[in-house]
């Protein structure tokens, strides 16, 4: 089965477990306790007549089963909704908070990825000796650890204490702040970005980072004292093209698993961080839909979510294949 077959394959599967998540969604969201419209019209003084207005302008009026049908005929054709708090479509208000979520996930991915990596090696290496004890310690802390806790931290220390980082906000690298000249001043917007992004990065990648380690670690010890290395050793193979060739290629099946998986966890530890840091992203807007009972607002963030989950499941797929030749697309050989 080739790559292009294969991705297409693994994307119609999905499709199922897509309409499951809207069904889950919709239905929670439109049978908790509260009125969206009552909620919206708080401090004024509530007009029955105007309410049942609004409800008949929204179909909240209409049965559930029939909201339902008319919102996935909607999404069908692209069409997310329209939120009733923000008078505005649901497409506009994600595509416009997706963004900063997306650049917090993925930098906190990176790090996580760039530091777990070399101290998982070492620790194996160093197996039972000071650099291995010292990184369990590390793992320790980052897995029990809540992550909105040590954003706060951070911020005392290096953006109250030391002055040295920007305590909230974010500064993006394809849009300067207001008053900014993106073509004159890009390396400041870069060096910028960098600055309001270290410490949301680390809150957000620690659990990744000392997660990833440890299997890291495991996965480096195994292969470094499999038949093959042994072998490799006896026939005068260096060490370090052991290390290169023969031992970290396949401990890095479990890495892009976990990578994969984690996802999804990320993007929902997302949504504290970006309260701590004041950033105003994906996972604040959904707080805020669940907030003002915004139905639409929370099914559509839902599906946008489940969503980049799923073509993260299926790149984890593909890169299987890509890192061990004895995986084919859909087969083992």
């Amino acid at each position: 089965m080739g790559l292009l077959r294969y991705t297409i394959v693994r994307l119609l599967q999905a499709i199922p477990v897509l309409i499951g998540v809207s069904i889950i969604t919709f239905a929670l969201a439109n049978l908790a306790p509260g009125d969206p419209v009552r909620l919206m019209l708080a401090g004024a003084e509530v007009d029955e007549e105007l309410v049942r207005q609004i409800e008949a302008q929204y179909g909240l009026d209409r049965p559930l089963h029939e909201r339902y049908l008319t919102y996935m005929e909607g999404l069908v054709q692209g069409d997310l909704g329209y939120s009733i708090h923000r008078d505005r479509p649901v497409a506009d208000l994600v595509a416009q908070r997706l963004g900063p979520t997306l650049l917090l996930v993925l930098s906190a991915y990176a790090f996580a990825v760039v530091t777990a990596i070399p101290l998982g090696i070492l620790a194996a290496k160093r197996r039972n000796e000071a650099a291995d004890h010292v990184s369990r310690i590390v793992a320790l802390f980052g897995v029990s650890t809540p992550s909105f806790w040590i954003g706060i931290m951070l911020i005392i220390v290096f953006a109250i204490q030391l002055g040295w980082l920007p305590a909230a906000g974010l500064v993006y690298p394809w849009l300067g702040p207001e008053g900014y000249d993106w073509i004159d001043t890009w390396p400041e917007l870069l060096y910028q970005t960098v600055r309001h992004l270290l410490l949301p990065t680390i809150a957000l990648g620690t659990l990744q980072m000392a997660t990833l380690m440890r299997v890291e670690r495991t996965q480096m010890v195994d292969s470094l004292h499999a038949e093959h290395v042994k072998l490799a050793r006896a026939y005068g193979v260096p060490e370090r093209t052991i290390l290169r060739k023969h031992a970290f290629r396949p401990a890095q099946l479990p890495i892009v698993t976990i990578v994969g998986l984690n996802l999804s966890t990320a993007l929902g530890g997302a949504v504290l961080i970006e309260y701590v840091f004041d950033i105003p992203g994906l996972g604040r807007l959904f707080f805020e839909a669940i907030q003002g009972l915004d139905y639409q607002l929370i099914v559509g963030v839902t599906m946008i979510i489940a969503t980049v989950f799923v073509i993260g499941v299926v790149i984890t797929d593909i890169s299987y294949a890509y890192i061990d030749p004895r995986v084919t697309y859909g087969e083992r050989e």
